[in-house]
C-alpha cells in the first residue's frame, strides 16, 4: 500500500475550495483499487470511500450538479484528502470498513454500538470443569459456545443450563476451600463435586452431555433423560424422576424461542434490515449448532434517503470489521457489492462465507420473524423522546388538528369466527403509549352475528364514549382524545361517525386506517369524514408512527382475545387438543417436562418430539396460538 500527499494551501494561506482540493488531488491521483478520505479543517475525516479505481470514482466529486444535497455539504467542507492504495478491491474494501469504524467519519453510514459478545466457556484447565460467562480474548483452555447476543441472554442460559446438567459455577480457588456444598446444590443446580456428592467419572459425564447439548446434540440427550424419568418412576424412585423432569424442563426452556430453532444450520446469522421514517433498524440472530443463540438490534446512523442495499452493505462491513463472520449470512436484501462483500469476508474469515437471501421455507421463516424484530424495534425508538412531539406535530398536519394531539386512541376488534370477541383500545400522547390507559372490551351484543366486526366497533365505541359522556362531561380531566384512529376502511369509519352522531359527540377528529393494494405495509390509506382517501409517502416518519400505533391496537386485541379464550377453556391442558391421545400427550411431556412448555414451544419444537408429526404440531400450535 502507499499513501499520497494531504491538500494544498493557496497563495494567499487561505484553504482552497472544496472542488478545489478534489481537483488538486486528480492531478496525481492513481487509477488503482484504493480508499480515499475527505478531511475538514480540523483534520476530522468527514467521509471515507473505497473505490476500484481510485481517480474514476473521486472524479465524481467534482461534479457538483449530479452530487445529492449530503455529498454536495461534505466536498463544501473538504479542505484536504487522504489516499491509501491497495493491491485489491477486497483490500480496499476490508481497509474502509476499518477506518469507518476507527475514525467515525460524519457523511458515512456508521455503526454506532461496538459491544463485544459474551460466550458460554466449559473450562478445560481443571480436572472438575466448570460452566462460566466469557467476554473479550479467549485466552483460557477450555471449549467456547457462541456468541450470545446479550449478556442477559447468557446469564439465562446458564441458570438453565446449571439446572440441567448440574455442573459447577464457582471459582477455581473457591472450589478448593469448600468441604461442604454451597446453595446451589441445596436448589439442585449443582451435583456438588466440592464435597465430594458426585464421583469425578460420572461428573465428567455430565460435562459430556452439556458440551454436546451445546454442539447441537439436543435430541440425544433427551431423550436419554426422558428413559432416565421412565426408569425411574417405574422403579418407584420419584426423587429421581423428578430430577430428571425438571432437567428436562430446563433443556425444552433452552430450546424454546418462539419457533426460530432450525437443526440443519449449523453457524449462520440471520440480518434483517427495516427502514421507516428516515431510520434503519437492522437485527441480527445468533445461531450455533442449531440453536438460537438470542439477537440483538441496531440503529446505523445514515442519512434520511439512504438506500438498504447501502446501509446493509456498510453494516456488515463495520460489523465483521472485528468478529469472526460465521460459515453463512442470511440476508433480507441483497447489499451492495455482494459478491465483493462476500469475498472480503471470506478472506477475513479463512474460509468461505456464504451470503444467502431465502425465498422460501423455514428459512424465510426466520428472515420475516427477523424483519418483524427490526420493524418494533424502530418503532419503539421512534417513538421516544423528542421525536414522539414532532410526530405528534406532523400527524396534526396530516389530519388538519387544532393543535398536536395530547391523547391519540386507536381501536381494533379480534375474535375467531365471532367467538370469544374482544375490542381493544390502545392509547398514545407526549410520552409514547400510555399503556396505563389502555381498556379491552368484551363483545356483549347477543344480536350481533358472528364475524359482524361493524357491530363490535358500535358496541365498543358506544360504550367508551358513553361512558366518558358520564364521568367526565367537562372534558376536564384530560381522558377525552382527540384523535380516533380505527383499524378498517370507511365502512368502519362509517359506523364510528354514526355513533358519535347518536352520542352527539363532537370536536373528537375521527379517521380510518385500512391496508393499501395487495395489504402492503407502506400503502396504507387513510379515511377521514368529508374529505377523499389519501396516502401518505413511504418514508414519511408520520406514516411509519401511525403503523406502529395500529399494529399496537391489533397487538393488544389479540393478546386480550386469546386471554379471554384460554379463561374460557379453564386450564390449557394437552386433554383440550383435538388429536393428542395418551400416547402422544406422554411423549409431549416426556420431551418437555410440563403442559405450561408445550404451550410455549414452537412448531419447530413441537415437530421434534417423537410420533408429532407437522399436521399435529400444527393443532397443537394453533390451540395455543389461536388468531396466529
Amino acid at each position: 500500500m502507499g499513501e499520497a500527499a494531504g491538500g494544498t494551501m493557496n497563495a494567499d494561506g487561505t484553504q482552497p475550495s472544496g472542488v478545489a482540493v478534489v481537483l488538486d488531488h486528480l492531478r496525481r491521483m492513481p487509477s488503482s483499487p484504493g480508499v480515499y478520505r475527505m478531511l475538514n479543517a480540523r483534520g476530522e475525516a468527514l467521509y471515507v470511500g473505497k473505490a476500484k479505481n481510485l481517480k474514476k470514482r473521486v472524479t465524481a466529486y467534482t461534479r457538483l450538479d449530479r452530487l445529492e444535497p449530503r455529498l454536495f455539504r461534505m466536498v463544501a467542507e473538504t479542505v484536504a484528502m487522504e489516499v491509501v492504495t491497495t493491491h485489491t478491491e477486497v483490500e480496499a474494501l476490508l481497509l474502509e470498513s476499518n477506518l469507518i469504524k476507527r475514525l467515525k467519519p460524519r457523511y458515512n453510514i456508521l455503526l454506532r454500538d461496538d459491544k463485544s459478545f459474551p460466550y458460554i466457556l466449559v473450562t478445560g484447565d481443571h480436572e472438575w470443569p466448570q460452566i462460566v460467562k466469557h467476554r473479550g480474548a479467549r485466552g483460557r483452555k477450555g471449549e467456547y459456545f457462541g456468541p450470545f447476543a446479550s449478556a442477559g441472554a447468557v446469564n439465562q442460559a446458564l441458570s438453565l443450563l446449571q439446572r440441567a446438567f448440574l455442573l459447577r459455577s464457582c471459582s477455581d480457588s473457591v472450589f478448593a476451600s469448600r468441604t461442604r456444598p454451597c446453595l446451589l446444590f441445596q436448589i439442585k443446580r449443582c451435583s456438588g463435586p466440592c464435597a465430594d456428592r458426585i464421583a469425578q467419572d460420572e461428573y465428567l459425564g455430565l460435562v459430556d452431555q452439556a458440551r454436546r447439548f451445546l454442539s447441537g446434540h439436543s435430541q440425544d440427550i433427551q431423550k436419554r433423560l426422558s428413559a432416565s424419568m421412565s426408569e425411574a418412576a417405574e422403579a418407584m424412585r420419584y426423587e429421581d424422576a423428578a430430577l430428571f423432569r425438571d432437567r428436562i424442563r430446563a433443556l425444552s426452556r433452552i430450546q424454546a424461542h418462539q419457533d426460530i430453532n432450525l437443526p440443519d444450520i449449523e453457524e449462520a446469522d440471520v440480518v434483517a434490515l427495516h427502514q421507516g421514517g428516515g431510520q434503519s433498524c437492522i437485527q441480527v440472530f445468533f445461531f450455533r449448532s442449531g440453536c438460537n443463540y438470542g439477537n440483538r438490534a441496531y440503529f446505523p446512523a445514515h442519512a434520511q434517503d439512504a438506500p438498504e442495499t447501502e446501509v446493509l452493505a456498510a453494516f456488515l462491513g463495520q460489523f465483521y470489521d472485528d468478529r469472526q463472520p460465521p460459515r453463512e449470512i442470511m440476508l433480507s436484501h441483497v447489499p451492495a457489492d455482494s459478491e465483493l462483500l462476500g469475498e472480503a469476508l471470506s478472506i477475513k474469515a479463512g474460509r468461505k462465507v456464504t451470503l444467502s437471501i431465502p425465498q422460501r421455507g423455514d428459512r424465510r421463516k426466520l428472515i420475516d420473524h427477523a424483519l418483524l424484530n427490526a420493524r418494533e424495534a424502530l418503532g419503539r425508538r421512534l417513538a421516544e423522546g423528542a421525536a414522539q412531539h414532532r410526530l405528534l406535530e406532523e400527524t396534526c398536519r396530516v389530519f388538519g388538528l387544532d393543535a398536536p394531539p395530547e391523547r391519540i386512541e386507536v381501536y381494533d376488534n379480534s375474535h375467531i369466527q365471532g367467538s370469544d370477541a374482544v375490542g381493544a383500545m390502545i392509547v398514545a400522547g407526549p410520552e409514547g403509549l400510555m399503556k396505563a390507559h389502555y381498556r379491552k372490551f368484551n363483545i356483549r351484543g347477543a344480536d350481533l352475528s358472528p364475524g359482524d366486526d361493524y357491530g363490535m366497533m358500535r358496541e365498543v365505541l358506544t360504550r367508551r364514549f358513553a361512558r366518558a359522556q358520564k364521568e367526565d362531561p367537562e372534558r376536564a380531566r384530560g381522558l377525552w382524545p382527540d384523535l380516533v384512529l380505527i383499524d378498517g376502511g370507511a365502512g368502519q369509519l362509517s359506523t364510528a361517525c354514526q355513533v358519535f352522531a347518536d352520542l352527539g359527540v363532537e370536536g373528537v377528529q375521527l379517521a380510518a386506517i385500512s391496508k393499501g393494494p395487495d395489504r402492503n405495509a407502506g400503502r396504507e390509506r387513510f379515511h377521514m369524514p368529508g374529505r377523499d382517501a389519501f396516502s401518505l409517502e413511504p418514508k414519511d416518519p408520520v406514516l411509519y408512527f401511525l403503523q406502529r400505533l395500529r399494529d399496537e391496537a391489533h397487538r393488544f386485541a389479540i393478546g386480550t382475545h386469546r386471554a379471554r379464550r384460554s379463561k374460557g377453556l379453564g386450564q390449557s391442558t394437552l386433554d383440550e387438543v383435538a388429536g393428542i391421545g395418551a400416547k402422544r400427550k406422554k411423549a409431549l411431556l416426556h420431551h418437555f417436562g410440563s403442559a405450561r412448555d408445550v404451550a410455549q414451544a414452537g412448531l419447530t419444537d413441537l415437530e421434534a418430539v417423537p410420533g408429532i408429526n407437522r399436521a399435529i404440531a400444527k393443532k397443537i400450535y394453533d390451540h395455543f396460538h389461536p388468531g396466529d
